[in-house]
């Protein structure tokens, strides 16, 4: 049944009572609110945003500069200084249980006192890395955030090509039909058949280089494909409605028969796969990244991060630890509102609440 964006007024229903009309968005949000995970996810999922958008203006440290002499510092809510000698110590105190003595050597002090002397003269030693650093002294918890605008960035870009792209072509073939959608219909398929992987590889090759806007291209090459065809489907299933041919008799045209009545109708099952593909654009970006095939330095994202602590693990494990739990909490919270509102907008879900 169609149903309308417009704000309705209350009717009578049959005891000549007074009943607002609940619209389909209102009552989809009646019972996503009931659903706590699906509220978490949206919560999580907003947070996230809000600091990717604000990452500038917060005071983080320089994502990009390097700081040798903090090169692989632990986690810690210590300055970077205390962290550098407590670091230090340890290590020595390795060094002394391995050699069977109790006191430092007379270079092993001198090494020390420097250090602290160092520490004392100069204020960047002042520094505070809550996610510890890098191989290169950088700050992982600005790296992550960073990281984090990037790889949010590919899902938004992915999920708004896969919605103007693939509505508009989804919706004109299946409410055209005929030749035209069988010819729209084989150019997805043959798309589809391209390798990702080789289409990223060969885009590199041309253009030379790792760019952002190369990944960027890639992934809105093929985002828009799937939805493509669930809105194809939708149109066929409502284009024989009756509220469409009433809209034919009073002469409404394709784009606004289209336009006004049928995406419309469809726009709930657009949300729903919106929201569960985003996960999939930014696993796409990770694993591109993980292969080398991402953004490249200074730049980062959460794909190449994993990468580049991969290689650390065994050694300094919050290299991979950081960016892994913070893309993972995403994924995880992106899954649990699709879930939502997959359940909020399921025509079956009103019989069940």
């Amino acid at each position: 049944m169609a149903f309308s964006l417009k704000k309705t007024e209350a009717v009578l229903n049959e005891f000549s009572q007074s009943v607002k009309p609940v619209s389909l968005y209102q009552d989809a949000w009646k019972r996503l609110r009931k659903n706590k995970m699906a509220l978490f996810g949206l919560v999580v999922v907003l947070f996230y945003f809000i600091i990717a958008l604000l990452a500038p203006i917060l005071p983080l440290y320089p994502y990009a500069r390097q700081e040798m002499s903090h090169i692989n510092l632990p986690p810690s809510f210590q300055t970077a200084g205390k962290v550098m000698i407590r670091t230090k110590e340890a290590y020595f105190a390795q060094v002394m249980a391995a050699e069977h003595r109790t006191e430092y050597t007379a270079a092993e002090k001198a090494e020390l006192d420097a250090m602290q002397q160092e520490i004392e003269t100069n204020p960047i030693h002042n520094r505070v890395y809550i996610f510890g650093t890098d191989i290169l002294g950088r700050d992982l918890l600005a790296r992550s955030i960073y990281g984090g605008r990037i790889s949010l960035g590919i899902g938004v870009v992915g999920t708004i090509t896969a919605l103007i792209i693939g509505i508009l072509w989804g919706a004109i073939a299946g409410y055209i039909g005929g030749k035209l959608d069988n010819l729209m219909m084989r150019i997805v398929d043959i798309i589809y058949g391209l390798p990702y992987m080789m289409l990223v590889i060969v885009l590199m090759a041309l253009f030379g280089g790792r760019s952002i806007f190369l990944l960027f291209i890639a992934i809105a090459m093929v985002s828009w494909l799937t939805i493509s065809r669930v809105v194809r489907g939708q149109i066929i299933s409502l284009k024989n409605s009756e509220f469409i041919e009433a809209a034919k008799s009073v002469g409404a045209g394709t784009s606004r028969i289209i336009g006004k009545h049928l995406l419309p109708n469809t726009l709930g099952i657009i949300i729903v796969y919106s929201s569960l593909s985003f996960p999939g654009f930014i696993m796409s970006e990770s694993f591109l990244s993980f292969l080398g095939l991402g953004v490249s330095a200074p730049m980062a994202s959460w794909g190449s991060l994993i990468s580049d602590g991969v290689k650390g693990m065994q050694l300094y494990p919050w290299l991979l630890l950081v960016p892994a739990i913070m893309m993972t909490v995403f994924l995880f919270a992106m899954n649990f509102l699709g879930d939502g509102l997959r359940d909020a907008f399921d025509p079956q879900g009103k019989n069940r609440t």
